[in-house]
């Protein structure tokens, strides 16, 4: 059986809208996306070299991406190794750790943005009592990121309404409270996890939990703040809020895609509004492949947008 070393981090709870320790105090998170432990293991990368980077760009929280489809290949209990060494690496480092289900698309008619966000309901169950009853003690896995992405895609994925995902996610967080999970429920809501508005009228009936956006440059024209308020900002009044991915690349930067095309003013507006409001933020994503891409190299050499990020995280002082 595997053992953790001694958890020195504390549970963190949410109290109104802030995420706090058990002692009360507030904690804002800043952090780095990891790629998919299992192509990181794949390619000889998944190991605690990489986590003390991950610290020593200023990160206080480390989220982890996993792929369905990753999941299902490399099964169940071989890929569960692979995230109890990576928590082992985060607690030893004092990261926090978000588990993420990373799927694109819709969830109600069990249609994908691709292959490899391949699920079905049942699994997506499957895989939250798996996590719940592995980790739901374990203090440094603090939150559950239910699900990545939900997007109807302009409904080429079918329909589905805020009632349905609700219930859903909802369902989700029955079982893993059921199952001993005591960490932190992260809801999303449609077009790719931007648009939280129906929260306003209709919130997720459920305790201790907290909304996810991600807000990449392109999802509004500048200036972005008023806009920002008004699609998921304002949840930070009422409840704790966690931009689970942002960033930003150049159109010459490799696998750059319309949503993330921006330049540092996005990195001045989306740091300032955040820090500003005291919303946590992790910025995606610590790997030279994907995009957009925070380094160049395993020397770990910043990209444009990694050199932005990494001098902002570091400029944090946490006690």
């Amino acid at each position: 059986m595997f053992s953790f070393s001694q958890n020195k981090l504390d549970r963190v709870v949410v109290n109104t809208n802030n995420f706090v320790t058990k002692n009360g105090k507030t904690i804002v998170f800043r952090g780095l996306n990891t790629s998919d432990p299992d192509k990181l293991e794949s390619q000889g990368h998944w190991n605690k070299s990489y986590f003390k980077e991950i610290k020593e760009w200023g990160a206080n929280i480390v989220r982890f991406p996993v792929h369905p489809s990753a999941w299902t290949k490399r099964g169940k209990e071989n890929y569960l190794k692979l995230i109890d060494d990576g928590v082992q690496w985060a607690t030893e480092l004092g990261l926090y750790v978000i588990i993420d289900w990373h799927s694109i698309g819709n969830l109600e008619t069990e249609m994908y943005q691709d292959d490899m966000y391949d699920t079905t309901l049942k699994q997506t169950y499957d895989f939250w009592r798996t996590i719940a009853v592995k980790y739901g003690k374990n203090t440094s896995v603090a939150f559950y990121e239910l699900f990545n992405e939900p997007t109807t895609f302009n409904n080429t994925l079918g329909t589905a309404s805020w009632d349905e995902w609700k219930k859903i996610n909802e369902e989700i967080i029955t079982i893993i409270r059921a199952n001993g999970g005591e960490g932190i429920p992260l809801v999303a809501g449609f077009n790719w996890a931007y648009d939280l508005t129906p929260v306003i009228e209709n919130p997720i009936n459920a305790e201790g939990i907290a909304y996810v956006s991600h807000p990449y440059p392109e999802k509004r024209e500048k200036p972005w703040e008023s806009q920002w308020t008004a699609d998921w900002g304002f949840v930070k009044e009422k409840y704790p809020l966690m931009l689970t991915e942002i960033g930003f690349c150049g159109p010459e930067d490799p696998g750059a895609h319309h949503p993330v095309i921006s330049d540092e003013s996005y990195g001045d507006a989306i740091t300032n509004y955040c820090d500003d409001k005291e919303i946590s933020y992790v910025v995606w994503v610590f790997d030279p492949q994907w995009a957009p891409r925070l380094f160049e190299d395993w020397n770990y050499t910043p990209s444009r947008h990694g050199k932005y990020f990494k001098k902002h995280l570091s400029s944090y002082s946490y006690d």
